[in-house]
């Protein structure tokens, strides 16, 4: 572990009970790793958050000696000796290397040397490990991976965004019940409208497996949220909802889509100021207009993706992020610690035992 006077000299004291959340990040999930991380950690250890960075650590203190005073900062470094890649097998791969820097991210939380893993590495992987090292959250079959994007009104929470391709009924009812407490933690709503995707609006609508938990939804006495029924995928963003429930599949499908949207807007946008003077001083009149239109299309300012359903909190972030996206994520799992996220999924769930009883009885018989 580096040494610095303005922090403790192990991770263990680093993530003392006393003080601070502090974030396990891999050093080696991006696509450009380690320096997106290390930016990432600097940025955001200057603002009070405190980090331990998970990888080689020769390579990390490389990257860290381009940034002045890093070591009177909240920033540790843990040795790992060995790396998940993108292309490994997730399950194979965290099983067969204990000492890579992701696992060992989630060793240091189970150990109580950190409160949070953080990585833009290999999400089957980060999957793997929140089932393997954190174990399920009672209540829970799978996790759900969700995600935020801008509406009309606000923003809606999108899960499952590609933990679960193939789901039961019981699965998207969890997932209903967890984005709920989600969209209430993150962005404030009292009482979260929870819509479910489907290729249209009427009860005949979806398939069988939407039909079966549209109707446990619609029948059941829920606590916290308000379901609304099917949602098209005109609806996602309309504002009129602030849950909209799905399988990992066609999560991730939908959240590629809008993310290819905003850039093909912005990109439309500079092109039709290229017209000639008029233009480009149109576009200098509107430039605090497209900014705020920019930071709103934006996913790196949306932090990470939390694993919701494991017994701990697990984030994951884009393998292409930059420095602001990694420093974006570690100041939300820092949160996510101080307002005790997990315990609050973990209360919700109970609170809906039956219908998550239910939700099991209505599966079809396997054969």
């Amino acid at each position: 572990m580096s040494q610095s006077p303005a922090h403790a000299s192990d991770d263990e004291a680093l993530a003392s009970s006393s003080g601070p959340p502090c974030i396990a990040l891999d050093a080696f999930g991006s696509d450009q790793c380690p320096g997106p991380e290390v930016d990432g950690a600097v940025a955001a250890a200057k603002a009070g958050i405190h980090v331990i960075l998970v990888g080689d650590r020769t390579k990390i203190e490389a990257e860290l000696s381009r940034h002045a005073g890093w070591d009177g900062l909240p920033v540790a470094i843990h040795h790992a000796s060995e790396v998940i890649t993108m292309e490994d097998s997730p399950a194979k791969a965290v099983r067969s290397r204990p000492d890579a820097s992701m696992p060992v991210c989630f060793d240091l939380v189970r150990k109580g040397q950190a409160h949070a893993a953080l990585s833009a590495g290999n999400s089957g992987a980060m999957l793997a490990c929140g089932l393997f090292k954190y174990k399920r959250i009672k209540g829970v079959d799978r996790p759900a991976l969700v995600t935020s994007l801008p509406t009309r009104e606000g923003w809606v929470s999108l899960l499952d965004v590609g933990a679960n391709v193939d789901c039961r009924p019981v699965n998207l009812v969890q997932f209903a019940v967890m984005g709920a407490v989600y969209a209430g933690f993150k962005h404030g709503v009292a009482t979260p409208r929870v819509g479910l995707l489907s290729n249209g609006s009427e009860q005949t609508k979806g398939t069988e497996l939407t039909r079966t938990v549209h109707g446990l939804l619609a029948e059941a006495t829920l606590e916290g949220l308000e379901y609304v029924g099917y949602v098209e995928g005109t609806d996602t963003m309309s504002g009129e909802v602030d849950v909209v429930v799905t399988d990992g599949f066609t999560g991730n499908v939908a959240l590629k889509i809008a993310e290819a949207t905003g850039r093909l807007i912005g990109h439309w946008l500079k092109g039709a100021l290229r017209g000639g003077p008029r233009r480009a001083l149109g576009g200098l009149i509107l430039r605090p207009a497209f900014a705020e239109l920019r930071q709103r299309l934006d996913p790196e300012a949306y932090g990470a993706a939390p694993l919701l359903g494991v017994d701990g909190l697990a984030f994951i972030c884009h393998g292409g992020s930059s420095g602001f996206a990694i420093a974006t994520a570690l100041e939300f799992a820092t949160r996510s610690v101080d307002e005790a996220l997990t315990p609050r999924i973990t209360k919700a769930l109970a609170v809906h035992a039956d219908l998550l009883a239910a939700a099991k009885r209505a599966e079809p018989a396997r054969s």
